[in-house]
């Protein structure tokens, strides 16, 4: 980054196309806090150059020859951490690419027009400012670190005391009685830290997990099919007017709200954005503090803005539990910041324990509540 009044972003584009080169580095020239540095016509030289040029932001692109963007993300996340934004194509396949580079740590991502021509590109041109501005901003604070699927995980643990605590607990709660409710809420960064979760949830997990992540429609259905491969709990993406159940993790759909019932049905609500969100953790959370009461938790992720700030406050009145992730841990502070400001958040504490600290809740309310005492 220069200096002075006119510091500049210094950007890295990563693409095959020369001529896709040429049109990404004409949208960031023209804008006075972007400079571009280098073009990189692979995932090799876009390694190089990421350590060579230092850049504020590097743009990457998934199917190039040599090594893809996945590749290439990886290893920039693990040896020389830089924001990385993914430009790449919104299809199914790109879909699923994206998410895999969301989870190895990119910051963010613009999906492609379908013919990526000049005129194209200027239709997302507004988008791709503001993304690639934002994430030059943002402090790196992981390297890439993926867990195993869960058929490597089986094959290389031999711990059974968290298994068997859940086991007991589960048991526990089996009568056919209301259980605890888990909201976890993300933004910006949410795929990497979401995954960091994951794998501690098992099938016997006795409560029901929600997973709200600000995140397109077209990307969800991929991103609970994704989760899937590692964790051995259930997870789907949530359908309309199922009934909540302990050992399933529900991803909220990108284009609706999702509402739980007094009944503790799922409601998928797709009425617009609620206070500039979609869909809107602060629905999902204050909803299920009045379904599931003092045995709701909820946990905010990292994410820019401030969803979530009225739904833990609806939380902790219902006498529920209140986790927020760490600073020092976020890609961006700003919802577990704002919900912090709020006094409702019981905890603040670094990804990699924020699971720890749901299970012992939910092991705590299982053994608290006698059979029979929950409805």
């Amino acid at each position: 980054m220069t200096t002075g009044a006119n510091k500049k972003f210094r950007v890295l584009v990563v693409e095959d196309s020369a001529f896709m080169q040429r049109v990404l580095e004409n949208i960031f020239n023209s804008d006075p806090q972007l400079q571009v540095v280098g073009r990189a016509k692979d995932g090799r030289e876009a390694v190089a150059l990421a350590k060579s040029l230092k850049p504020d932001v590097i743009t990457m692109d998934i199917m190039m020859p040599h090594m893809d963007g996945l590749q290439a993300t990886e290893q920039i996340m693990s040896c020389n951490p830089r924001p990385i934004v993914i430009v790449s194509s919104e299809s199914k396949e790109g879909a699923a690419s994206t998410l895999r580079a969301l989870e190895l740590g990119a910051i963010e991502f613009v999906g492609k027009p379908s013919n990526s021509i000049d005129l194209d590109m200027n239709s997302v041109k507004e988008e791709l400012l503001r993304k690639v501005r934002m994430a030059a901003k943002v402090r790196v604070v992981r390297t890439a670190a993926r867990p195993m699927p869960m058929a490597q995980q089986k094959r290389a643990s031999d711990a059974t005391g968290p298994a068997e605590r859940l086991a007991r607990a589960h048991a526990l709660n089996s009568s056919g009685q209301r259980f605890p409710v888990a909201v976890i809420a993300a933004s910006t960064g949410g795929p990497a830290a979401v995954m960091r979760l994951v794998p501690g949830f098992t099938r016997d997990f006795p409560a029901a997990v929600i997973v709200v992540q600000h995140m397109p429609a077209n990307f969800t259905s991929q991103y609970a099919a994704q989760l899937s491969e590692f964790t051995s709990i259930r997870v789907k993406e949530a359908e309309t007017n199922e009934a909540l159940q302990e050992g399933t993790l529900y991803i909220c759909p990108g284009s609706h709200h999702l509402r739980v019932t007094p009944e503790g049905r799922i409601r998928l609500d797709n009425s617009g954005r609620i206070n500039g969100y979609l869909p809107c953790i602060d629905v999902t959370m204050e909803t299920a503090a009045a379904y599931a009461g003092a045995m709701t938790i909820g946990a905010v992720l990292t994410g820019m803005g401030n969803d979530g700030a009225h739904g833990v406050q609806a939380i902790k009145r219902a006498g529920g539990l209140v986790l927020a992730q760490d600073e020092a841990t976020c890609v961006i502070f700003g919802m577990p910041a704002e919900s912090i400001k709020t006094g409702a958040v019981d905890q603040v504490l670094p990804i990699d324990e924020i699971y720890s600290a749901i299970e012992k809740r939910v092991i705590g309310i299982c053994r608290a509540s006698p059979v029979g005492a929950r409805e």
